[in-house]
């Protein structure tokens, strides 16, 4: 196939493919980070999410995590049956249910901050505190168009 670019053009890196690699990269060190704790990546940000909010029916936490309703039963059922949340009545509908975590769940959810903020503290601890400022501004913009 012929192009107009010089080889060296064709195969530079765009910045979107860089952009995810280095997502990549820290999801899978992220997995390996939480991997002693015996939960899935799923389980583990729905701990997260249920201990930064609080108590929130099922659809609100699938919500949360951008996945679909059966999905969400489907983490939260994992989650209770390995003793990390319960559920109970929602007090504002009698048809709904809450999810909470256990206390066991507030400390699986405690070892999965730590252990991904240390992870990301490595993973970032090559670039100097300017450059991280700058990252860290850059990411906020891109987050919220």
């Amino acid at each position: 196939m012929a192009t107009d670019q010089p080889d060296d053009e064709q195969d530079e890196e765009t910045l979107a493919e860089a952009f995810w690699a280095v997502s990549r990269n820290l999801r899978h060190r992220g997995r390996e980070s939480i991997g002693s704790l015996g939960i899935t990546p799923a389980q583990a940000r729905a701990v997260g999410e249920l201990r930064r909010h609080g108590s929130m029916r099922i659809s609100a936490l699938s919500e949360h995590l951008h996945i679909a309703p059966r999905s969400g039963t489907e983490v939260v059922d994992a989650l209770e049956e390995r003793g990390l949340l319960h559920r109970s009545p929602d007090p504002d509908d009698r048809r709904a249910t809450l999810v909470t975590l256990s206390t066991q769940g507030e400390k699986v959810a405690e070892a999965v901050r730590k252990a991904r903020a240390a992870e990301a503290e490595q993973f970032f601890d090559r670039l100097s505190p300017h450059d991280r400022s700058e990252l860290a501004r850059i990411i906020g913009v891109l987050r919220h168009p």
